[in-house]
């Protein structure tokens, strides 16, 4: 349950989440087109061309909390606590054991040659160690907190205030899903999202369901570290 006073019913709603969503899809086609014209192909590069989107997008979050609101604490619940980081860990470790069987049963429906968004982008990228922790950091650190603002904070606020926070919980759990545009793994994200979405229903705060979402990506992120390190073959 929530652990927070309550606050002032916040101006902003579903319009708010779709303009932050137009916000980061434009600024990752125009950021793709640039990269692209412009050749690159190492990995600092590449890691922030998938990290600077997010991260303009979670900004204008909070900055919608700020300006027709009462504050990303209040609005997007980000206060840290001990109980957040552990209900984080404990719903994030659980989803492990439910995601990773899940996993598994995935590719021998669709095949081994399917992989995800991160894998398409990153795996067959080779670097440096210094390259391969941005990476690491980009998959595990800085998509699971943008991210979290973006739909257990920013769409979880706009649908909880009008219909209450379980239907918050089913809406985020399945745009999260969809919002990834990978239409192969649709039904494995909604998998991986439902623990992160209790973590932050059960937490009452935006900082467990982020803890949840860093430790889902934990083994993605360092399959992929080894791997632009060169240390194992890409995926």
């Amino acid at each position: 349950m929530d652990l927070a006073a309550p606050a002032p019913p916040h101006r902003w709603g579903l319009g708010a989440f779709l303009a932050v969503e137009a916000v980061y899809l434009v600024s990752a086609l125009a950021l793709a087109v640039l990269l692209r014209r412009a050749g690159a192909s190492s990995v600092v590069p590449v890691a922030l061309g998938v990290a600077l989107p997010t991260a303009l997008a979670a900004g204008c979050a909070l900055a919608v909390t700020l300006l027709r609101g009462n504050g990303p604490r209040a609005d997007l619940s980000i206060h840290g606590t001990w109980r957040g980081v552990g209900v984080g860990l404990l719903f994030g470790v659980a989803g492990l054991l439910v995601t990773i069987p899940a996993s598994v049963l995935w590719l021998s429906i669709v095949g081994d040659d399917v992989t995800s968004a991160a894998g398409d982008v990153f795996g067959d990228l080779r670097g440096t160690w210094a390259g391969a922790l941005l990476v690491f950091a980009v998959v595990v650190v800085i998509a699971p907190v943008c991210e979290e603002i973006l739909f257990r904070g920013l769409l979880w606020g706009a649908v909880a205030q009008r219909w209450g926070r379980w239907v918050a919980l089913g809406v985020t759990t399945v745009v999260f899903a969809v919002a990834h545009l990978e239409w192969q793994r649709a039904p494995l994200l909604l998998i991986i999202g439902l623990p992160i979405g209790l973590a932050r229903l059960y937490g009452g705060t935006l900082i467990a369901s982020m803890v949840a979402h860093a430790v889902a990506n934990l083994l993605p992120g360092l399959v992929l570290m080894l791997a632009v390190a060169g240390v194992t073959p890409a995926a």
